[in-house]
């Protein structure tokens, strides 16, 4: 039985953090031994991995650049005498690779989420660098694989692994309900966009192409999840616009399922991606997604059969998809339904988990850890 650990700067319910959980509480009991550990603070999902029996501990990181969590790091990998570690998201990606090495561990693994473009010079360095810290550097999309393989990582030391998306039943809600609750007409149509507010998810872009559509369709109106460095700027961005009777800056919430079964349509207006989060989720729920041909996005969404896809900054195709599928119940309806076939077919979390495992014991068996696993199809 292999001992493993997953390392995450926050337990934050975001797009990485929800696949970690998903994968430490997916692991096969009888071949492994699962922890959980915050490079930074927790949060969260740590009730979620309590309830999934995995122990969690928070090193406390607290400085950009921080020898003493570093220091922290080594130690607890050290006593832990763990098997296995795989990082998640550049912080812990930088400080667990370099404490794994330190405290010795067999196997590492590296978890990658994004065709990362905001990474300048200093973070493209470290990428690098540390490739030949990680035995497998996972991309969770061929776009994020590729983009890795394009910085100089190794092809021997990359792998494809597919985000997952659980099949769970979708909460019963009252449509009309949510929308008087969020402070829409009961008869609205409602668009739902859930992400981090900042420069990646071209929020700003959203914003503009509701304001095409407010005088040609006026019954629709969009909730906005999450939060980030740009909230402010967009809050006011909308009052510009003349948008705050159409639009919700719901901030923060852990009834996004509630919030996507009541919507009539999911978009993301992103400039870059790994393989969405919240795309997967609204697949799963028969949702219709409207989104921007971003890398990793187009892994997911195929265009005209599972939702609708626009160029990158193309604001009067965005709106056109939007439009279209709101004026469209019944095509909306098909696209939602082919949706959710394809995240079955190709999104399950039961593969990513399964993926995974097969992963970690081929490597340890390399390393005279474990036996070789039998391989695995579906």
């Amino acid at each position: 039985m292999l001992k493993v650990l997953q390392l995450i700067p926050t337990l934050d319910r975001s797009g990485a953090e929800k696949q970690m959980v998903m994968l430490a509480a997916g692991l096969p009991r009888d071949r492994f031994r699962v922890e959980a550990a915050a490079l930074t603070r927790s949060g969260p999902l740590e009730a979620d991995l309590a309830a999934a029996g995995v122990p969690t501990t928070t090193i406390g990181k607290r400085l950009k650049v921080d020898p003493f969590a570093l220091r922290r790091l080594t130690r607890f990998l050290k006593a832990g005498r763990f098997d296995v570690v795989q990082t998640w998201i550049f912080a812990a990606n930088a400080y667990g690779r370099v404490a794994a090495r330190r405290a010795g561990v067999p196997v590492v693994v590296t978890a990658e989420m994004a065709v990362d473009l905001w990474k300048g010079p200093i973070e493209r360095f470290v990428d690098r660098k540390l490739a030949t810290y990680s035995d497998k550097l996972v991309g969770n999309s061929r776009a994020v694989v590729d983009f890795y393989a394009g910085l100089g990582v190794p092809a021997d030391r990359l792998e494809m692994i597919h985000s997952g998306v659980a099949d769970d039943p979708p909460p019963a809600v009252d449509p009309a309900a949510v929308r008087v609750e969020i402070g829409f007409p009961r008869d609205a149509k409602l668009a739902l966009f859930v992400g981090r507010l900042a420069p990646q998810k071209r929020v700003a872009d959203l914003l503009k192409v509701l304001d095409l559509l407010q005088h040609v369709q006026p019954d629709l109106r969009t909730a906005i999840v999450g939060d980030g460095p740009l909230r402010g700027s967009l809050e006011k961005l909308a009052r510009q616009l003349e948008l705050t009777d159409r639009v919700r800056f719901l901030g923060h919430r852990d009834d996004v399922p509630r919030l996507m079964a009541a919507a009539d349509v999911v978009t993301l207006p992103s400039e870059y991606e790994g393989l969405p989060n919240v795309v997967l989720e609204a697949m799963i729920q028969a949702k219709p997604v409207v989104a921007t041909a971003a890398p990793g996005t187009t892994e997911v969404v195929v265009d005209g059969v599972t939702g609708a896809l626009a160029p990158v900054g193309s604001l009067p195709l965005l709106a056109r998809g939007l439009r279209d599928l709101i004026r469209d119940p019944r095509r909306a309806a098909a696209l939602g339904a082919a949706g959710r076939e394809r995240a079955l077919a190709e999104f399950r979390a039961d593969a990513m988990v399964a993926r995974f495992a097969d992963l970690y014991e081929r490597l340890a068996a390399a390393k005279g850890l474990a036996p070789a696993p039998a391989p695995t199809t579906g």
